[in-house]
């Protein structure tokens, strides 16, 4: 993240970022078109209400897939850490200032990775790919995992926000 000097100290730094798992886009719609495939009798029609029914409900799963989990936007500054999923923005969560207590880089391994929403009582994880990556405290206990583009930025940016300071080097 690259940014200007902050004169006002009222102004704050925000990130955002957007990270998309076209690998992922692309496994669900060769693994939709297998299904389909499969699906099919060997001696029945491509018009055939039988496999018609079944192609729409596959298409509608992509299409749903594509829309809502195959990207994460991040948002992070004064007014907390913001997650939107796929093209539409939803689902959508937000987390104020002062409800995380620690905002860190991790390095995320492939295995963790959740390629998509996962929530548990006590996680949420919203992972796409695997490498660095930011990992929120919250006061209620909770760890929410997030993947972003520049995850040191956006803890800088949260940083900046909860202390009023500019943590960046070029201050």
């Amino acid at each position: 993240m690259t940014s200007l000097p902050i004169a006002d100290s009222s102004q704050h730094a925000v990130y955002t970022g957007r990270t998309t798992s076209w690998p992922m886009v692309a496994t669900t719609c060769a693994g939709a078109l297998l299904v389909v495939f499969m699906g099919k009798e060997p001696n029945g029609a491509w018009g055939d209400l039988i496999f018609v029914v079944p192609l729409i409900l596959v298409a509608i799963g992509v299409l749903a897939n594509v829309l809502t989990s195959s990207s994460v936007r991040a948002t992070a500054g004064p007014n907390g850490f913001t997650i939107r999923w796929g093209l539409v923005g939803w689902p959508r969560c937000t987390y104020h200032l002062d409800e995380i207590v620690n905002a860190e880089v991790i390095d995320l391994p492939w295995w963790r990775v959740s390629y998509g929403l996962w929530w548990t009582p006590k996680r949420t994880n919203c992972t796409v790919h695997g490498g660095p990556t930011v990992r929120l405290s919250l006061r209620n206990q909770r760890i929410v995992t997030v993947t972003v583009p520049e995850p040191a930025a956006a803890v800088a940016a949260l940083r900046e926000a909860s202390t009023g300071e500019n943590d960046s080097p070029d201050s």
